[in-house]
């Protein structure tokens, strides 16, 4: 088995799902769409609409799984992570036999509000092993679980917490996954993880503005977006935003671009979509992102350079990437 990407939650700095009035103006132009198509079959018409138009990018925060056959990991805890957990009581998890490695990026509360509703936690017997660079770990997920702030005390988790703490740059083996921390450019320290697996390369690269932007200043981090087959890339603004919120830890799409053409990133998907965005807006960031990648194809073969020939997307919800 390669390795398998799970995307469980996309959005950025706060969970954001649509409304009912949302979904209610979402149903009604599909149901016009669809009248007036002239299409008999309805699951037929559904497979050709585009997915901001269905169930959209998805409203929950960041949390990603990295599986192979014999290992898997989390990177995050977002409002993701619910669903993710609830999924995982089906196997070992669910009886008190299982083990969970999971790994965080920084703890902004986008990336740790879904662990005290991570079930695997409550169930004795459960092994859960929490990493990080930071040297406030154990400080940080001990805080979450403690009064006014939930209602279950740490001491009360059925399962049995170790903390590990990882050494930046420094490679650490999970079965037949390495992984390896590398500084992002966020406000708080924040690292993203490349993750190799039988030659096969991923990194995750959310929570960072890019503003190291050439290979001399990224310096000891260039690995991490170096040999990638598949790269998930901060872009919770548009290019216009971004410049607007300079110092803000966040990217847009032309960035990722940039730097997967200049890498040779084989494909790129964008991720952290912000909160006020609607899928629309979503989409219109896409549309923008595809103008200005065949722009910049166009300048690499006005330089009769080799056109790399890196693929991208944007990345939604429930999103299944294999290696």
């Amino acid at each position: 088995m390669a390795l398998e990407i799970t995307l469980w939650g996309v959005r950025g700095s706060i969970p954001s799902p649509h409304t009912p009035s949302e979904i209610e103006e979402k149903v009604k132009a599909l149901l016009s769409e669809y009248a007036h198509s002239g299409a008999g079959d309805i699951e037929q018409f559904l497979t050709q609409v585009p997915r901001f138009k269905l169930g959209g990018f998805g409203g929950n925060t960041a949390c990603v799984q990295v599986q192979s056959e014999t290992e898997s990991l989390i990177i995050d805890a977002g409002s993701g992570i619910r669903q993710l957990g609830l999924n995982a009581l089906a196997g070992p998890l669910g009886q008190g036999k299982g083990e969970v490695h999971l790994l965080f990026t920084h703890f902004h509360w986008d990336h740790i509000i879904g662990l005290p509703f991570f079930v695997p936690l409550f169930i004795p017997g459960n092994q859960i092993h929490v990493y990080a660079v930071q040297p406030e770990l154990e400080a940080m997920f001990k805080h979450v679980f403690q009064k006014p702030y939930f209602p279950v005390p740490y001491e009360r988790l059925g399962a049995d917490i170790h903390f590990h703490h990882l050494e930046p740059r420094q490679e650490v083996r999970f079965s037949d996954i390495s992984v390896t921390p590398y500084r992002l450019d966020h406000p708080d320290p924040c690292w993203g993880y490349r993750c190799e697996q039988n030659g096969k390369v991923f990194s995750y690269c959310v929570d960072t503005e890019c503003t190291r932007t050439n290979r001399a200043d990224l310096g000891e981090d260039l690995p991490l977006y170096q040999g990638v087959d598949v790269m998930v890339f901060d872009a919770q603004y548009t290019f216009a935003e971004s410049v607007e919120k300079i110092d803000w830890g966040h990217a847009s799409a032309p960035v990722g671009v940039d730097l997967a053409l200049r890498e040779g990133v084989k494909k790129i998907y964008f991720v952290h979509h912000d909160p006020s965005s609607s899928d629309e807006k979503v989409m219109q960031a896409k549309e923008q992102t595809k103008a200005y990648f065949e722009t910049a194809q166009k300048a690499y073969q006005q330089q009769n350079s080799k056109v790399p020939e890196t693929k991208w997307d944007f990345g939604y919800e429930g999103q299944v990437i294999r290696l």
